[in-house]
């Protein structure tokens, strides 16, 4: 049985810089045996952050790629703060926040981006947990995705 890190390499892709506050709160709180991580947005490799609202200057396509993006960040956060990926057990939950047109129906479709990147992770059984997607008007500096995730300590 392969670890969480032996996994996220098997992908193939890379881990951003883990993205310092900007605002007055903590990347992450360990609570006993949980984890709890902010809110983080898309930050790319050369620190940038993906920009534009779904359905309008991205396309579902791009708005996925964004949540994996998203769900990158969140693993970096993992890596650097806490030491390891195997050092996480499982996902508890995770909120995604989807910065769309008003139209826009399909949350649950872009937040897979970041759902499915921690299934390849921690695999189908530990890797999912309980969801929210939800649509919102406006995200900070105008990034298509923001997610939080709540992860159980190994």
């Amino acid at each position: 049985m392969s670890t969480p890190s032996e996994n996220f390499a098997a992908t193939g892709l890379n881990l951003p810089p883990a993205p310092t506050p900007l605002g007055v709160y903590k990347p992450y709180l360990i609570d006993g045996k949980y984890l709890y991580v902010s809110g983080h947005g898309p930050v790319q490799d050369d620190k940038s952050l993906i920009i534009g609202r779904i359905g309008d200057a991205l396309d579902m396509e791009q708005g996925k790629l964004a949540a994996r993006q998203v769900g990158l960040t969140i693993l970096s956060t993992i890596a650097t703060h806490v030491g390891s990926l195997d050092k996480v057990k499982r996902v508890i939950k995770v909120l995604g926040m989807v910065n769309c047109t008003s139209d826009f129906e399909r949350h649950p479709y872009i937040i897979n981006g970041c759902s499915e990147l921690f299934a390849q992770v921690w695999g189908p059984e530990n890797g999912i947990g309980v969801r929210s997607a939800v649509g919102f008007g406006s995200l900070p500096d105008n990034i298509p995705v923001e997610i939080e995730a709540l992860f159980e300590l190994a």
